[in-house]
C-alpha cells in the first residue's frame, strides 16, 4: 500500500499535465480547421514513452499475492473446522462406552435390521407403535425388551452421525435429558419421554444408560421405578393395585392437567362445541372427576353406613345423588382416545404432571413419561393449609390431623370419628363451620365431643358483619359443638395418649383427632417450568381476561388470579367459580376468545335449615347494611333444593340472567319485629357508597338479581328499596 500511494504522487501531477496539453491542443485544431478533430482511440494519457509498463506490473504482483494469500487462509481455515468436526465426532461416538462402562456386551452389541422391523410392523405410526412399552419397561425383561422400541422410533439410530441430538455440543448432551429441552423440530413428535434422550447416543441405548449427572432429571420409566422418592408424588392417591399400569397417550389435543370440577366443565365445553375431541384428563387422585361440596356438607347427613364406599347422598330435598359428575361409562380409555371414532374425554388417575415445556407444548409426568398436547389448560385447584405448630409437633400429631379436601380425606375422618371420642377443628371460615356442624349431629348420637377453635370473637367472623356472626355461632352451638372464640394456637404436643393445644392465653385442650381447616394455597408447582407468572398478592396464575397465561395455557378454577372488570384483580376458591371459569375456559380453547365477566357466587349451609349464598367481595371490615325479614317454612337449604332440584344450587342459577325484577308490594315489617330474630334478609357490603358485596340469608335462587345489582355498579341511597327487589317480605 505504500509503495501504490507513492507511485501515485508521481504519476498524478504528469497525469494531469498531460491531460492539460491534450486539451490546449484540441482546442487549437477546432479554432483553426472550424471542425471537430479526430479522436484517437490509442491516445495516452502518460507522459512516459510507449514501451514503459513497471508500475502496472507492481499494481498486477500485488494483487495478486493478496489473492493468493486469501486462498491459503481459506485453506487452512477449512480444514482446521473439518478436523474439530472429524475430532468431535469421534467424542460423541466413544461417550456411551464412558458413561456404561460395566454395561454387559449383548446390549452394546449391534442390532441387525430384522429384529426392530419384527417389533415395529406400525412404522406408518410411530406414536402407537412405541407408546405401551414406554409405560411400563421394567415389568418386561431387564433392557432388551425396551430397546426395539427406542430403534424404532428413531429409524437413523444405527448411524452413529446424523441424529440432530448427537450434533449438539458436549456440554449440552448431559442437560436437556428430557424431549421438552429438545429442539422444536423433535417436539412435534408423539414420541414418549423413554424415546427422546437415547437419541443423543451412537449406540442403541436406553435413558437408563444416561451418565449418573441425569438422575436428578427425568428419564425413562426404567430409572423412575428405580427411585422411590419419586413414588409418593406419583400416586398420592392409593388405589388397589392394578395388573399393570395404564398406557400414557403419547398425544392429546387438549390436555387439562387437574380432574376436579373446573376440568371437567372444560371438558364439558369443549365437546359441546367440537364434537370430535380428544380430551385428556391428568388427575393425581384416583378418582374420576367428582364435586367436593357434599364433602362437607351432604355427605356427613346420610343415613347410609357404607357412604364411605358407595360416596352417594340424599339431598336437602331428599333426591339421590352419586358425588361422581358421570360413570366410568362416560369416559374413554386413554390408550383408546386416538382410536375413538368421535372423540371423546379420557382420565388418567393417579397421575402427576411435574415439568411443562410450554416451547416444545409437552408436559412430564412424575413416571417420566411424556405427552405432547396442541391445548393445555391448568386446572390444579389447591392444597389446604396447615398451621406451622402443627407441623412442628412431630410425628405423633401429625398422624392424628387431618387436612380436609379429597375423597380420601372424607373417608379417613369419617371412619376416624365413629372410633373416637374428641375431635376439635380449627378454623372457623366455610369449610370448619360445615364440618362442625356436621359432626356435632354425633355428639348426641354417639358422644363424640365435638370443639371448634378460631382467633375471631365470632363465627364466621372475616365474612359476615359482628351481630351475625354471634347468632352463627350460637347456632353452632345448638348443634352440640364446644365454640372456643379468640383462640390463638401456641404449640401442640403429644401426652398420654392425647393431642395437647396449649393457646396463647393459658388455655388447654386435649383431644384425640384434629382438623385444620385453615385455608387453601394454590397448586403453582408448574409455574417455574412454565415460565409462568404467580400473583404475589392472592396467588395463582395471572392470566388475562381470556384466562389464557400464554398463547396456548389456560387456567381456570381455584389456581387461577383473574382481573375482575368491577371489582379488580381477584382469586375464588368456590364451587360456581370452578364451573363458570372451566367452561369459559374450555370454549376459549376452541376459539370462542370470550372474556371473563361473571360475577361468581358461592353458598354454605350450616345444616338443611340455615343456609346463604354469597356474591362479590364479602368482608367483614367493610360497612356493611342489613335487611332483614321473619323466615317462613320455605326459606330453609333444604326448600330451596326442592325448588331447584339440585343441592348444588349454582347449578340451577348460573344460566339464569335478572330481568327487571318487580319489587314486592308488601311493607317490610317493623324493625322492632326482627331483632335478633335473622330469620331470613340481605346484607350488602359497600366500598365508597357501592355495594361490592351481597349475601343472601336463607334467601334462594335470587342470585341473578345481586349479580346485577352488582355489575351495575351504583350508589344506593336507600339500600330498604333496593332489598325489595328481593321479595323477602312475601310469604
Amino acid at each position: 500500500m505504500l509503495k501504490c500511494r507513492t507511485m501515485w504522487r508521481k504519476l498524478a501531477p504528469l497525469t494531469r499535465a498531460s491531460s492539460t496539453l491534450c486539451r490546449q491542443n484540441t482546442r487549437r485544431a477546432v479554432l483553426n480547421n472550424e471542425r471537430s478533430p479526430v479522436l484517437l482511440p490509442l491516445a495516452r494519457m502518460s507522459s512516459e514513452a510507449p514501451a514503459g509498463g513497471n508500475e502496472n506490473k507492481i499494481y498486477f504482483l500485488l494483487v495478486g499475492a493478496a489473492c493468493l494469500g486469501g486462498g491459503i487462509y481459506a485453506y487452512r481455515t477449512i480444514k482446521g473446522d473439518k478436523d474439530r468436526y472429524n475430532d468431535r465426532l469421534e467424542e460423541i461416538a466413544s461417550r456411551p462406552n464412558k458413561s456404561a462402562p460395566d454395561q454387559p456386551e449383548t446390549y452394546l452389541s449391534t442390532e441387525s435390521p430384522a429384529e426392530p422391523a419384527a417389533d415395529t410392523t406400525e412404522e406408518p405410526e410411530p406414536d402407537t407403535a412405541a407408546e405401551p412399552p414406554s409405560s411400563e419397561p421394567t415389568e418386561q425383561s431387564p433392557v432388551v425388551d425396551s430397546e426395539p422400541q427406542s430403534a424404532a422410533d428413531s429409524p437413523p439410530a444405527e448411524s452413529s452421525e446424523p441424529q440432530s441430538a448427537a450434533d449438539s455440543p458436549p456440554a449440552e448432551s448431559s442437560e436437556p435429558q428430557s424431549a421438552a429441552d429438545s429442539p422444536p423440530a423433535e417436539s412435534s413428535e408423539p414420541q414418549s419421554a423413554a424415546d427422546s434422550p437415547p437419541a443423543e447416543s451412537s449406540e442403541p441405548q436406553s435413558a437408563a444408560d444416561s451418565p449418573p449427572a441425569e438422575s436428578s432429571e427425568p428419564q425413562s420409566a426404567a430409572e423412575t421405578e428405580s427411585a422411590p422418592a419419586e413414588e409418593p408424588s406419583a400416586t398420592p392417591v392409593s388405589e388397589p393395585p392394578a395388573p399393570a399400569p395404564l398406557p400414557v397417550p403419547p398425544h392429546a389435543p387438549y390436555l387439562l392437567i387437574g380432574g376436579g370440577t373446573a376440568s371437567f366443565a372444560a371438558a364439558r365445553s369443549i365437546r359441546a362445541r367440537d364434537p370430535g375431541a380428544r380430551v385428556l384428563i391428568v388427575t393425581e387422585e384416583g378418582d374420576l372427576p367428582y364435586m367436593r361440596p357434599p364433602l362437607s356438607k351432604e355427605l356427613w347427613f346420610s343415613d347410609d353406613p357404607g357412604v364411605t364406599d358407595t360416596l352417594r347422598f340424599k339431598q336437602w330435598n331428599g333426591k339421590e345423588r352419586s358425588i361422581y359428575f358421570q360413570p366410568p361409562s362416560f369416559y374413554v380409555s386413554p390408550e383408546e382416545l386416538d382410536k375413538a371414532e368421535n372423540g371423546g374425554v379420557a382420565v388418567m388417575t393417579g397421575k402427576k404432571v411435574v415439568h411443562m415445556d410450554v416451547r416444545g407444548n409437552k408436559v412430564r409426568l412424575s413416571d417420566n413419561s411424556e405427552i405432547s398436547y396442541d391445548k393445555c389448560l391448568i386446572a390444579t385447584g389447591g392444597v389446604p393449609r396447615n398451621l406451622q405448630v402443627i407441623e412442628r409437633a412431630g410425628e405423633e400429631v401429625n398422624k392424628r390431623t387431618t387436612l380436609f379436601r379429597k375423597v380420601d380425606d372424607f373417608k379417613a375422618l369419617e371412619k376416624v370419628s365413629r372410633e373416637i371420642k374428641s375431635i376439635t377443628i380449627i378454623g372457623g371460615g366455610f369449610l370448619g363451620s360445615e364440618l362442625a356442624c356436621a359432626l356435632g349431629r354425633r355428639s348426641s348420637e354417639d358422644g363424640l365431643e365435638v370443639v371448634q377453635m378460631y382467633p375471631e370473637k365470632g363465627n364466621m367472623g372475616k365474612v359476615l358483619p359482628e351481630y351475625l356472626s354471634n347468632w352463627t355461632t350460637e347456632k353452632v352451638k345448638s348443634e352440640g359443638v364446644r365454640v372456643i372464640t379468640e383462640a390463638l394456637v401456641k404449640k401442640v404436643s403429644f401426652d398420654d395418649g392425647k393431642v395437647q393445644i396449649k393457646l396463647k392465653d393459658g388455655r388447654v385442650v386435649k383431644t384425640d383427632h384434629l382438623v385444620a381447616a385453615v385455608g387453601l394455597e394454590p397448586s403453582t408447582e408448574l409455574a417455574k417450568s412454565a415460565g409462568l407468572e404467580v400473583d404475589s398478592d392472592f396467588g395463582g396464575y395471572r392470566v388475562n381476561a381470556e384466562l389464557q397465561a400464554r398463547s396456548n395455557i389456560w387456567v381456570a378454577g381455584d389456581a387461577a388470579c383473574f382481573y375482575d372488570i368491577r371489582l379488580g384483580r381477584r382469586r375464588v376458591e368456590h364451587h360456581d367459580h370452578a364451573v363458570v371459569s372451566g367452561r369459559l375456559a374450555g370454549e376459549n380453547m376452541t376459539g370462542a376468545n370470550k372474556p371473563y365477566w361473571h360475577q361468581s357466587m358461592f353458598w354454605s349451609d350450616l345444616g338443611p335449615d340455615v343456609g346463604y349464598e354469597a356474591i362479590g367481595i364479602v368482608d367483614s371490615s367493610l360497612p356493611t347494611v342489613g335487611v332483614f325479614a321473619k323466615a317462613t317454612a320455605k326459606d330453609t337449604p333444604r326448600a330451596a333444593a326442592e325448588m331447584s332440584g339440585t343441592g348444588i344450587r349454582s347449578e340451577s342459577e348460573t344460566e339464569a340472567v335478572a330481568s327487571s325484577p318487580v319489587a314486592s308490594s308488601t311493607p317490610p315489617p317493623a324493625p322492632l319485629q326482627q331483632k335478633d330474630d335473622y330469620g331470613k334478609g340481605v346484607i350488602f357490603y359497600l366500598r365508597d357508597k357501592v355495594v361490592v358485596g351481597i349475601i343472601l340469608w336463607n334467601v334462594f335462587n335470587r342470585m341473578p338479581i345481586a349479580r346485577k345489582i352488582i355489575k351495575d355498579g351504583e350508589e344506593h341511597t336507600d339500600l330498604n328499596e333496593v332489598a325489595k327487589l328481593f321479595n323477602i317480605h312475601d310469604d
